[in-house]
């Protein structure tokens, strides 16, 4: 997904409107990856937007999963990589839980809260995980990370993580998303 002229010209025009002080992403982000998730995040408060809160109790097209599931899911996956930035730029190490035993209670229990709490939840955390990426230096997306599984990677790699996360998150929902509204990148994952 390629930084096309409209989006360009968005971008400068955004950053005109907002003046001093503003947050921005630093010059060698991921930018396209950052837009994936972004629109993403977009698409899928969208779609979570579309249901009412009864609607909420519904099933999701996880196993075993009701649409609260997959909102506290995707919100926990945003605070996760959030907290795991905030250590990263502070120096100090991070490691959120990466087993059933550990996050399902803990999501279980998320997926109680009333529709409301949940709706600004997912907000909540969108918000935090667009700061904490505006606040990364060039040098930051390059720095390793280990992941809770035990994988090497790079802060680089987060925002298509997360993109995937959004994307597929919005599916999940089971109320209208298609394949189809997917960008070209992920329809193939």
């Amino acid at each position: 997904m390629a930084l096309g002229e409209t989006d360009r010209v968005a971008r400068a025009a955004l950053k005109a409107r907002q003046g001093k002080g503003a947050r921005y992403d630093a010059a060698l982000a991921p930018a396209e990856d950052l837009l994936m998730a972004r629109r993403g995040t977009a698409y899928f408060a969208r779609k979570l937007n579309e249901l009412s809160d009864v609607d909420l109790d519904g099933a999701a097209l996880r196993p075993g999963w009701t649409r609260r599931h997959v909102i506290a899911h995707v919100s926990y996956h945003a605070r996760h990589q959030a907290m795991l930035l905030e250590a990263l730029t502070k120096g100090v190490a991070y490691t959120p839980p990466n087993d059933e035993k550990h996050q399902m209670p803990a999501l279980d229990l998320a997926a109680t809260l009333p529709a409301r709490a949940l709706r600004h939840l997912f907000h909540h955390t969108e918000v935090h995980l667009n700061v904490c990426w505006r606040d990364l230096t060039d040098a930051h997306w390059d720095m390793p990370l280990t992941l809770p599984d035990q994988a090497a990677t790079t802060v680089r790699a987060l925002p298509m993580m997360r993109a995937r996360e959004v994307w597929f998150g919005a599916l999940d929902l089971d109320n209208g998303g298609r394949r189809t509204d997917l960008p070209q990148d992920l329809r193939q994952l």
